[in-house]
Parts: C-alpha cells; sequence; structure tokens
C-alpha cells in the first residue's frame, strides 16, 4: 500500500496554465516567423515600389516609342476632338471657301466680300457662281445644312437693315434661297444671323474685321437612330 504522503502526491491536480497553454507559445512561435519573412519581403523591393518601375520603364523608351502610344493611354479621359474631315469631304478644293471640321460639324467658310457688295444682302454675279460650286458637294450630304451670317462689330444702320442683326440674317437667308433655287431641299436648311457675336479675329484691326464678316454652311450629320 502507498503511504499517506505518497498518494496525496499521486491525486494532486495538475497546475493550472500547464499543457492547456501549450498550443499559444506555438502560435506565437508561428507569428514570429511570419513577420519576419515580411520583413524580409520588404527589404528586397526595389525603392519607390511600382511606381518607380513604371517611371524607369517610360525613361528608358525612346521617343519614337512614347509617340507610337496610343492617345487613349497618355491622356485618358479626355475627349478627342475632330481629328480631320469625314471621308466624303477629304480633299474638297473650292476656291474662296475653307473647309475645316469643328465640334458641330463640316463647315465652309466664305469672307462676305465674294458674295455680296458691302452692307448689300443681294448675291453678286460672283457670289452665285461660288454658291453653285457648292450645290454637287451640298447634294451628296444627306444630314442638315445650316447656313449662319456673320458680320464684324461696325454698326450699320439704313432703312432696311437697321442693325448687324438684320443685315448678317438677311445674307444667310440670300444664300439659302438660292440653294434652294437650285433644287437643293429646303427642309433640310436654315438661315440664322449672329452679327457680330461670334468673332474669329480681333475687331481691332482691319484685317480681324475682314476675316469675321463672312457666312458660314456648317454641315451637321442627322442623329443615328438605334
Amino acid at each position: 500500500m502507498l503511504d499517506r504522503d505518497t498518494r496525496h502526491t499521486l491525486e494532486a491536480p495538475l497546475p493550472k496554465g500547464g499543457d492547456d497553454d501549450g498550443w499559444l507559445t506555438s502560435y506565437l512561435d508561428v507569428l514570429t516567423l511570419l513577420l519576419t519573412l515580411f520583413v524580409l519581403l520588404l527589404s528586397l523591393a526595389p525603392p519607390g515600389g511600382n511606381d518607380a518601375g513604371s517611371q524607369a520603364s517610360v525613361d528608358e523608351a525612346s521617343p519614337g516609342a512614347i509617340a507610337d502610344l496610343p492617345l487613349a493611354s497618355l491622356a485618358t479621359g479626355i475627349e478627342p476632338r475632330h481629328s480631320g474631315l469625314q471621308p466624303r469631304f477629304e480633299g474638297i478644293s473650292i476656291p474662296g471657301v475653307d473647309v475645316s471640321q469643328g465640334q458641330e460639324g463640316v463647315t465652309l467658310r466664305i469672307n462676305d466680300n465674294l458674295l455680296f457688295d458691302s452692307g448689300r444682302a443681294q448675291l453678286t454675279g460672283q457670289g452665285r457662281e461660288l454658291v453653285d460650286s457648292l450645290v454637287e458637294v451640298l447634294s451628296a450630304f444627306d444630314g442638315q445644312v445650316s447656313v449662319e451670317g456673320h458680320t464684324d462689330n461696325v454698326p450699320i444702320s439704313t432703312s432696311r437693315f437697321p442693325s448687324n442683326w438684320e443685315l448678317s440674317s438677311a445674307r444667310a437667308i440670300a444664300v439659302v434661297r438660292h440653294l434652294d433655287s437650285q433644287g437643293l431641299e429646303v427642309d433640310r436648311m436654315r438661315a440664322v444671323g449672329y452679327a457680330d457675336t461670334q468673332p474669329m479675329a480681333s475687331n481691332a484691326t482691319a484685317q480681324g474685321r475682314a476675316a469675321n464678316r463672312r457666312v458660314e454652311l456648317v454641315l451637321r450629320q442627322p442623329p443615328t437612330q438605334n
């Protein structure tokens, strides 16, 4: 038989936190290893991270290679303007007519002295011939044609044209009427007078005022239908 002291020693309960806390030591060891691994990885990363690497690749590229990159990749979010004329208007060359493409559509711009005498809104013989030269181009176009008259800021005051508003509008109407007489569909044309509200150049010089006195035919493509 076991004596009393031996029996008490065998029956005594284990100290709290003995075998039950062994998992905690192993867990802390794993965390320490992971932390050491992260520090090691960070020390091996190049300075500046991915941005520095990207910048280095751009710096090493030749100017020609950068120029060949798509515009969208160089200027994200910027809406491009028209880069050129629509195919049907490429190569058009009409004496006295400047052809360009803007935000609203293709514009045929004509200086007023090629169409009208000073202060008048009746097409001259030369003006009628010039407008006639546009008929073939306009007939091949299936959109809207806005004929817009513009003046400089020199006031006019006559019985027929109390201001530049009336003069610019009358000139636009004269062009529309002549196009109508040449068979262009009147239901897709309109006449607009802007007076001197949309100058192309400064009215402070004679050259600028001459550039501002003009008639523009703006060709707008009809909206596409889904």
